[in-house]
Order: C-alpha cells, then structure tokens, then sequence
C-alpha cells in the first residue's frame, strides 16, 4: 500500500500519519446523508462491507519490510516478515519506564468517590470476576456499573452491582468465535454472512457502552455520569469513550478473552502462527502484535470511524493511527491472572500490572441437589469435563468422544452440558450431567479437570491445586494449555477439532498420573497465597490521574469544575458551599464545562518509534529502514510521559506553555471542554450526576480535611490565596 491519498481506499485503510488530516472522511460517517460515492459497497450478511477490503489478509512491502497476515480457514493468523537487511535484536532495555501524568504516589490508596463503568464483552466466565473487582471498589464507597449483555443483568444484579445492556448476544459472539478463534473471520464466515452479523453487533455493542457512560439507570432512573472506565479489550468502544469524555481508562483482562494483548519480545501474539520470519525471534514476536493489530483494524476500523465521527464527534483514524492505538498512548493495564502460571515479561513496564486472578466466591451458602451429592459419595473423586459457555458444534459426537474417553480412563466423570448442551438419553452410571454449579465448590470434590481453558475456568481449577486437560476452542484458550502444560500441571492442549477417543483417554490418564497432581498442587498453593482482587484495585488506583481529580479545598470529593479565576479545581459540594458563601458567584466558574482529568492525543505523531510502541516500530521497520537500525544500536534513552492535561484557564493566560510543564509538582484542574445538554450551572451538575446541588451537605467547617497552608490562617479566602500563589509557582516552572 501507499502512503497516498486514495479514494478508492477506505480512510481507515490509508497509510497517512496522524497528523496528515483534521478533515473528517466520508467514509468515516460525517454526514447521515453521505452517499458513499467514495466507496462501492456490496452485501455479507446483514451489513455492508467494502468489496476493496480481503478481511482474510493483510499485505504491506517498504524499503525495509515486506510482510504479509492471513487468516487460516479456523480464524487463526499466521505472518510472514521478510526483511531486506539484517536487523540486530531489539535492544534489552528498549521498553521504557512510564512517567503517567497527574498521578498521586504518596496516597493513591485513598482516592475520592468515583462512578465507574467497567464494560464487558464476553461469556459469563468474562463478567464474574470483574464482578469480584466492582464488589471490592463498592466496598471503597465507589459507584460502579457493570455494562454487559442483557443475558448476565440478573446475575450483575444479584451480586450488588448497577447493571447496564450493552447488546450483542454472548452465545452468537461464543459461536463466532467457535468458527472464528481469532474474532478475525475464516473462509467460511466470510462467505456465510457471518461477518455482516458481527459488524453489526459490534456497531451495536459500541453504541451500547457509550450510553453506559452517561444514561440513567435503567431501574432505578438514577442519574449517572461516568468518571472513569475499566473495561476488558473486546468492547473496543473503551479508548474512544475516555477520549470523548476525558477521563481516565483502565484496560484489564479477566478470561475468555484474557489473552496478552499489550506486545513483548518474550512470545509472540497468542493468536499468531510464524510461518517464516529472517528476523531475530523477541523482534519477530514484538511485531507479531503489530500484525494482529492491523488485521483487525482492518475488518473493524470504518465502524469504529463511523462511532469516533457520528457519535463521540472525534476524527477518524487511519491504519496507521487507529491499530496499537492503546499500546502507543501507554494505557494501563491489570493482567488478573496469577505471575505463578504467567510471569511479568520485563518489557512489560510499570504501567502493565500482573496482580494474581480475581475470585467471585459464589459457593458460599452452596447446597448440592440431592442427586449429585449422592454421586459424589458414591465412589472416588470423579474428573470434571465442561466447556462453559463455549457453543459446541456437532454435541452429540462430542458426548459420545468424552463416554468412550471416561470408559477407557476407567474413571468417574462430572460433565456439564453448559450451551454446548453436551450429554444424551444414555448416560453410564458412573457419568453425572451437572447444571449449573459453582465451580469454586465443584472443582474441591473432582480430582481433575478438562475443559476449553477459560482463564476464569483455569484459575478456579488451578487454584484448589487440580490437574488441568485444556481443549481450546478461540481466542486465548491455546495459550493457557500451553502454560498448563509448561508447568506440568496437565498434558498439551488438544484443538476442540482434534479431540477423539484416544487423545482424551491419554489426556485422562495423564492428569490423574502423580506428577500431574503434584505440580497442581504446588501451583496451587502459590495462587491461593496472591490477593487478586485487592492487587487489582490497588492497580486501578495508582494508575489513576489524581492530582487532576481532587477537590483542592476538599481531597476526599471529586472535582467536577474548574475556576479559572480562583486557579481551583472544585467538587460540586464546594461550589455550592462557596456560592452559597458568596465568595464566588456562577460566572467565576467556567460554566458549561466540566473537568476532564485525563487527555488521549489519538492521532498525535509519536517523536521515536521504539517508545511508539509496536506498530510504530513496524511502520518504521518497513519504511525507513536506515533510521530503526540506528535506534537499535543506540536506543534512545529517558522515560515516556504520557498526555497531559492543562487548565484551560491557565492555557489562557499563559501563552508560552509547553509540553514540560507536566514536569511541574501539581497542577490545577485540567483542559475542559463544552459539554452537550448544559444551559447552566445548575444544570451542569444534573448533567453531571451528581445530586449535590440541591442536596444535604454538613457545613463549611467539616468541609476541608486537610486544609492548605493559607486556609489555616485565614479560612476559604486563604484558601483560594494559597492557589493563586501555587499557580504562579507553577507558571513560573
């Protein structure tokens, strides 16, 4: 492909930089009324697609690199990188430390009450832990709502936690994928309208966590704005719905689809087959996630165009803004899953956390039906096989594989028919179908287990010490099979289409063999010693931009405005007070807009390719060849700041400020925007969500906690002093 403007070419599709265009394309969605004349369009399924793009391949030669991404008929990627000349390793030390703007390191334990949405795309292996988490921050005096499919509201709800209907159909999505392991479609899916459908739903799901971040509650009518965002990959809505509100984003990963998504030398992208690379191996692995990147971004980037344009009003990126867009802008990270069956690669700096798995423990008032606890005490310890959520294809050959299997194993089994609806009108004696049950109960009564390896699935398993058959089926299932089997806690993993009779039986007995049970057992004294849940909180917090989200005259409150003439950031309750108090009036405060804490420059060049991330170094690599070897040899040295975000006010008045004031100590608020549906200030705060303007507050004296130094000799007024002279210490950095 060309770096050149071509009409012919989707925008998303164009090799242009970040900073080549402020104009939004048609084909990204402008208009409501665009006719497309830019691009022809044919019918897949139940939404358009571009006959231009071959959503099964990738291919892109410079005077570097010539490299090419395919998908296999199963849905899984398999590169080729030919470089021209010889490149040397990437350098130990490249992955540079993080320098995150505005965080608090000395008391990031004790942030103010926030409203959070964590959003979900997946089964309900995906949804449970992250309940786990949003229990945990409610317990921190936090708002938290989960934004899912309709089909786990009453389990969202039944655990305490704000519930909101993203759309989409999880057991359509497990099919898909089924189909599909890669969520990149295979021969089939494309030629079956599989691929419409799944646009389509992700148009919808997209749409769904946007109005998560601001719609009432669908129960209760509450008011809701969010502050923050935690959210799993797969919604894909999450970079662009923190962009448009300006607010911080926490990308966390939980199971099905808890593969490493954030790039490392160490292995390569889970979804990804080498089938030839003249490159060294951490370098191959390293652009292995550029690849899977841009192959998305290609079956997916004119619907997220569309969302950034229509309905956020954001430009549009291109292929070489819009994939490793999160990797390149430094977002944090929460991998929630145990350093015993993962380590931490060293490339993986300080802004991606490893903190251990996150449990739900549901079994806590647990009582077996009187069948399976008849079962139970019937004979030894049964295996348990179950493959969750996971929407099996042909289901009565694969009870009759898994009865042949047990049989020949000369063991007891515990199957459960979950959406694959595994089972049949015969079943052995020594063969129980389960329901529904808690794992964290059930996994204590088996002496092993087998299933498509979930990472919420392996946790439960290996956590009370089980040996672990693992037949995966998409996504990141093959990955956890392979650590399983590293640790020599289970045999290797065994594709869902190659399962049979003689491989599981094989597997069966390997699993129940002594060595297997041992190593088990090791793993899983070293899970059940980690505090996942807590580690993960702690994770959300010290990554956040505090300093941007405080009250100044209340610490313990979240600041929602910005007086410029004060140089303060302000909770809605100090505003009234100090309205109230007559020390500051509506026109003092920047009316009509809001505080944004956190500033995602998407579409900003980045000044070196290897702080870049993995698609810039790709770029660079098949571009300018001459420039990255230079870099390799001499990487550069320092740390990586990410975005900052100045007072508007103070951007006013200060005309020479530049990028090295975020070296300043603190500053004071952060640029705010107009925001829409706000005619006042009193409407600024219903807008908001937060019901304190007409509401109780407790006085002017049990206000500030820990006051500034000029509030203590002269009140407020000293007060709003102090941050006059602080902003003039601040200007003058």
């Amino acid at each position: 492909m060309s770096k050149t403007k071509n009409s012919e070419t989707p925008f998303h599709m164009q090799e242009v930089d970040p900073e080549d265009t402020v104009v939004v394309p048609k084909d990204a969605g402008s208009n409501d009324d665009d006719d497309g004349s830019d691009m022809a369009e044919i019918e897949l399924g139940s939404i358009q697609t571009s006959p231009n793009t071959n959503y099964a391949e990738y291919n892109v030669s410079g005077k570097g690199l010539i490299s090419s991404a395919k998908v296999t008929p199963d849905g899984r990627i398999v590169i080729s990188l030919s470089l021209k000349q010889k490149l040397p390793e990437l350098p130990k030390d490249y992955a540079k430390d993080v320098k995150e703007f505005a965080i608090d390191k000395d008391q990031f334990d004790k942030p103010p009450a926030m409203s959070i949405v964590i959003m979900i795309v997946g089964s309900r292996g995906d949804v449970q832990p992250f309940l786990a988490l949003g229990k945990s921050l409610i317990r921190d005096g936090h708002r938290v709502r989960i934004a899912t499919h309709s089909s786990f509201e009453e389990f969202v709800r039944e655990n305490g936690l704000e519930f909101f209907n993203i759309g989409g159909d999880p057991k359509d999505l497990m099919a898909y994928m089924v189909k599909n392991p890669g969520l990149i479609p295979g021969l089939e899916s494309l030629t079956n309208g599989d691929i419409g459908r799944k646009r389509k739903m992700l148009e919808e799901m997209l749409d769904g966590c946007w109005r998560a971040c601001f719609e009432p509650d669908t129960k209760t009518n509450d008011a809701f704005l969010a502050d923050a965002i935690i959210s799993n990959p797969p919604t894909f809505a999450h970079i662009h719905c923190a962009e448009a509100l300006g607010i911080p984003l926490l990308m966390s990963f939980t199971s099905v689809l808890a593969m490493p998504w954030c790039p490392t030398t160490s292995f390569p992208h889970p979804l990804v087959n080498i089938s030839q690379s003249n490159a060294e191996r951490g370098l191959t692995n390293y652009l292995s996630y550029a690849m899977a990147e841009m192959l998305t971004w290609q079956g997916m980037g004119d619907i997220v165009n569309r969302f950034r344009a229509k309905t956020l009003g954001l430009e549009p990126l291109s292929m070489r803004s819009g994939p490793g867009v999160v990797d390149r802008l430094k977002v944090p990270w929460t991998y929630c899953l145990s350093p015993a069956l993962v380590p931490k690669p060293a490339d993986w700096r300080n802004h991606i956390d490893v903190v251990g798995f996150y449990f739900l423990e549901l079994a806590t008032n647990y009582k077996p039906a009187e069948d399976l606890a008849a079962f139970l005490e019937k004979g030894p310890p049964p295996i348990y096989i179950g493959f969750g959520s996971v929407v099996v294809e042909d289901p009565d050959a694969m009870t009759k594989t898994i009865l042949e299997a047990v049989k020949r194993a000369g063991v007891r089994a515990l199957i459960s028919a979950g959406w694959g609806k595994i089972g049949g009108d015969i079943i052995p004696d020594d063969v129980f179908i389960l329901g529904n049950v808690p794992h964290d109960w059930l996994f204590t009564k088996v002496s092993a287990v087998c299933h498509h390896g979930g990472a919420g699935t392996t946790a439960a398993g290996l956590r009370i010490g089980k040996p672990t058959i693992v037949v995966p089926f998409f996504g990141d299932q093959p990955f956890w099979g392979m650590m399983i089997n590293r640790a020599g806690a289970g045999p290797k993993p065994i594709p869902h289409r190659e399962l049979n009779t003689d491989n599981l039986t094989e597997a069966i007995k390997f699993v129940t063999s002594q060595s297997a049970q041992e190593a088990a057992g090791r793993m899983g004294e070293q899970i059940r010693g980690e505090d996942g849940v807590t580690e993960g909180v702690l994770s959300f917090y010290k990554h956040l931009p505090l300093l941007n989200m405080r009250c100044d005259l209340d610490p313990t409150r979240l600041a929602l405005w910005w007086s410029t003439e004060h140089c303060l950031k302000l909770s809605a309750f100090a505003a009234q007070v100090l309205q109230d108090a007559k020390k500051l009036t509506v026109n003092t405060l920047d009316a009509h807009r809001r505080i944004r804490p956190k500033e995602y420059e998407t579409r900003k060049k980045v000044s070196d390719p290897v702080t870049g991330g993995a698609s810039a170094i790709f770029w660079t690599i098949t571009h300018y060849y001459a420039g990255i070897a230079q870099i390799f040899y001499n990487p550069p040295k320092g740390i990586v700041n990410t975005t900052t975000a100045i007072p508007r006010g103070i951007m006013n008045i200060v005309a020479d400020i530049h990028e090295g004031l975020h070296n300043a100590p603190k500053l004071y608020g952060s640029d705010v925007r107009e925001h829409g549906n706000v005619d006042d200030f009193k409407s600024g705060l219903r807008e908001a969500g937060k019901g304190f303007f007409y509401g109780y507050y407790d006085g002017i004296t049990g206000l500030i906690r820990e006051p500034m130094e000029g509030a203590k000799k002269e009140g407020w007024l000293g007060a709003i002093k102090g941050a006059g002279r602080s902003y003039v210490n601040v200007s003058h950095t």
